[in-house]
């Protein structure tokens, strides 16, 4: 299978340095690695990420998943014309998690032309499913100034 990914890699590093000021580095993701279609990042389970009654908020969940589908959609496409933006996101939220870390795997269901829709499995770190995400993207023009 040839790999997805615009240019022929996925850029891990650019995307994590990238990511640094925005919510994504304020909550402590990072991506880990990349396959031919597929990303893998981590997400701190502490006191940026949890609820007031000590749980893996859910929102930070559909963080993670928004931030993997996002920047996977985009990977996937000519950075000159093309952006993904999120249009739809559904989260179904399986199992608390309290402190340690949870991993993020998404993958591409659909890659159209205008939509890209992406499944997201966040698991704990004994592998166990957390949360349950899909994701549609929008394809939209890069905006030109």
């Amino acid at each position: 299978m040839a790999a997805i990914w615009h240019g022929g890699t996925f850029p891990i590093e650019a995307f994590n340095e990238f990511a640094k000021g925005c919510l994504n580095g304020h909550l402590g993701m990072e991506i880990l690695e990349a396959g031919d279609d597929w990303i893998r990042a981590r997400m701190p389970v502490d006191e940026r990420t949890k609820q007031p009654f000590g749980l893996l908020h859910g929102g930070a969940s559909v963080a993670l998943a928004e931030t993997l589908a996002s920047q996977g959609a985009f990977a996937t496409l000519d950075p000159h014309k093309k952006a993904a933006v999120g249009m739809e996101i559904n989260a179904n939220h399986l199992r608390p998690v309290t402190g340690g870390w949870v991993y993020g795997e998404a993958r591409p269901e659909a890659m159209g032309r205008t939509t890209q829709v992406w499944t997201i499995r966040i698991t704990n770190e004994q592998g166990k499913l957390v949360c349950l995400s899909r994701c549609t993207m929008a394809i939209v023009d890069q905006k030109r100034e």
